[in-house]
């Protein structure tokens, strides 16, 4: 069963226009030559994030040249994580130099819009903007070195052959996004497993 409160397979990605590392601020329009999008809802202190980093950039890497797209989000609440501020990204991007646009959620409207409910939550949108997969990257984010399954990767793999997906929601592993004026353990109440 697929909680009302994130996004549901078919629904079309919300749009956003959010502020980025690199001094720009981003529109999905700014990504209409990606045949694929994969928007992913992450942030600079989580251990599942951490741990799972390299994982995410060789699969990004890796489908760049089939046009797919990854766009970071982070729209933990600095109140709760200040390490998670737009300067500690801007240095974080630099010191990583991750292959990816970071931007910052400060009202997390659009964390909303999407309804992440986890770092890493990743959403993969096809051409059309069409939700075709949600949920986790990898079954051991905390540890990458200890995955047994790359649930993204198969999905894109799927995807730029013109496969059909054959799991298309799985539930995130991670930290809960950091929702502000909340306990750092908050969860909206309509958030449940996905699956």
């Amino acid at each position: 069963m697929t909680a009302t409160f994130t996004l549901s397979i078919g629904d079309t990605a919300p749009d956003f226009t959010l502020p980025a590392t690199d001094g720009k601020d981003y529109g999905l329009s700014d990504f209409r030559e990606a045949k694929t999008l994969v928007v992913f809802f992450t942030c600079n202190h989580c251990p599942y994030v951490i741990g799972s980093n390299e994982v995410t950039r060789e699969t990004a890497n890796r489908y760049i040249d089939k046009g797919v797209r990854f766009v970071g989000i982070n729209a933990n609440s600095v109140n709760t994580k200040p390490e998670d501020s737009f300067d500690h990204m801007v240095a974080h991007m630099a010191e990583h130099e991750f292959p990816w646009v970071y931007l910052r959620d400060e009202s997390q409207e659009v964390a909303l819009a999407y309804g992440a409910l986890r770092t890493p939550h990743y959403y993969v949108f096809n051409e059309e903007r069409k939700l075709v997969y949600t949920g986790r990257g990898v079954d051991q984010p905390r540890d990458a070195g200890k995955m047994t399954v790359n649930d993204l990767d198969n999905a894109l793999s799927a995807l730029t052959s013109g496969l059909e997906i054959n799991v298309k929601v799985t539930n995130p592993i991670g930290c809960n996004v950091k929702w502000d004026g909340k306990d750092a353990h908050w969860m909206p109440a309509e958030a449940c497993d996905l699956v």
